[in-house]
């Protein structure tokens, strides 16, 4: 009886642990004006369908100063940590990460100034 009290209070524990996930559909516009020769521009971070391994390619919204992208993801967070990145080089080098954090209504819009913290 013992070991039975002891499971179910584990077990229960466990299961209030667990976060709901909410579906997040995320634009983000980046500023990269001033800058020259720009061939790719991308975002890295936490979380599907980032990643800190490779560029998610951002497009261009207006020439040479403007790019944006939008995903829809999954997560029972209430932020993200993300950097931007310009010909593969990226942002805000030994800096903190950005951080995103998620509307409530699911649908959030992030700006921001490449290489340039809020």
């Amino acid at each position: 009886m013992k070991y039975f009290i002891i499971y179910a209070i584990v077990l229960l524990t466990l299961v209030s642990c667990v976060q709901k996930t909410k579906t997040q559909k995320v634009t983000l516009f980046l500023d990269v004006s001033g800058i020259k020769d720009i061939k790719t521009v991308g975002v890295r971070g936490e979380g599907k369908p980032l990643s800190w391994n490779e560029d998610l390619r951002l497009e261009e919204v207006k020439k040479d100063s403007l790019f944006k992208i939008s995903f829809i993801g999954n997560t029972g967070k209430l932020c993200t940590e993300l950097k931007f990145s310009v010909n593969g080089e990226l942002e805000l080098q030994d800096k903190d990460n950005r951080k995103l954090y998620f509307n409530k209504s699911g649908i959030t819009i992030f700006n921001a100034k490449f290489n340039v913290a809020k």
